[in-house]
């Protein structure tokens, strides 16, 4: 992932859609109860992060970005999320600084 694209999926305002979509009630309910365990607010954000994995871990293995497999070995050794958006957001934000500087 390039970084451009990086610093716009760290963005938490950014645009959203809305998508229907059909689940097994089933399912839905486990989300419901996993969701708050996970430290997630609903069963939405659970299901929003979990296409961001996968969906990460498919852009890492179709365009070998190093920045992806990085990201996904720190959470393979248990790097909590937050702490690896918040070291992302640090390096968008001096490339930002040096890349205005010249």
């Amino acid at each position: 992932m390039k970084l451009e694209d990086l610093k716009k999926r760290l963005d938490r305002n950014r645009p959203m859609t809305t998508v229907t979509i059909r689940m097994p009630e089933d399912v839905i309910d486990d989300l419901k109860r996993v969701a708050p365990l996970l430290g997630f607010s609903g069963y939405q954000p659970l299901i929003r992060a979990y296409i961001g994995q996968g969906l990460r871990a498919d852009l890492e293995r179709l365009e070998g970005d190093p920045f992806s497999a990085l990201i996904a070995s720190l959470k393979r050794h248990g790097v909590d999320n937050d702490v690896i958006d918040e070291a992302l957001r640090e390096i968008a934000q001096k490339y930002d600084e040096h890349s205005s500087s010249h």
